[in-house]
Formats: C-alpha cells, structure tokens, sequence
C-alpha cells in the first residue's frame, strides 16, 4: 500500500455524482465523489453513510430539516434514514461505506453510478 493524496486523485476526474474508489479496509470503501446540485430522495436500508467534506460545502436535507456541512466537518446518515444531498456550487467529499453500496440507495435513477470503479 502506498499513500494517497485525495487532491490528485480528486483531480483524475470531473464527472459529478459518481463515486470513486480510492481504499479498501475490511468491508468498507472510500469513495470520493464532486457533487453539484440536486441529488435524488433516497436511503440505505442496511448502512449508515458517512460524507466528510474536503472542499467546499453542501447540504444534506432530511425529512425534518436540513444540515450544512462546511470544509472539514463530517455527518453520520443513519442506516434507512431518507436524506437528499445537494450543493450549489462543486463539493468534493469523501465517502466511507461498506463495498457494493449504491449510491441511490433503494432508487434507481439517471443518478445511479458503476460500483467498484477506481482511481
């Protein structure tokens, strides 16, 4: 294993909403991803989903209320929670999931992305 650097690999890619594998430990991936706009409404019956910020910033509304999260701060969606991301202007943020997740959840959508690829 040799060391990461999270901007150069965020560098290797433009598209938004697809997430990138870049490390494994155990069962779980970490995934960056840029987004901007609107994601869609969906869960993840049988995870939680951590989003950590690494530039930038986004918002993640849930049926009750909606979080910010600013460069550097991290959430904790809970396992069947129903949350919608968003950004107005390009975030780039790390997720860290179990391996084979899809990024709608139960939906999919024009947004679903290819699991497993990597950078």
């Amino acid at each position: 294993m040799t060391k990461i650097n999270l901007m150069e690999k965020l560098s290797s890619f433009s598209d938004h909403w697809s997430p990138k594998v870049i490390a494994e430990m155990n069962d779980y991936q970490f995934k960056l991803v840029k987004i901007k706009g609107d994601f869609i409404w969906h869960n993840h019956a049988d995870t939680d989903e951590v989003f950590i910020v690494i530039e930038g910033s986004m918002c993640i509304e849930f049926e009750d209320r909606t979080i910010e999260l600013s460069e550097g701060e991290m959430y904790v969606v809970p396992k069947g929670v129903n949350h919608k991301p968003y950004a107005q202007e390009e975030c780039k943020i790390m997720l860290v999931e179990p391996r084979n997740v899809v990024n709608t959840g139960d939906k999919e959508d024009d947004l679903t992305a290819s699991n497993d690829i990597w950078v």
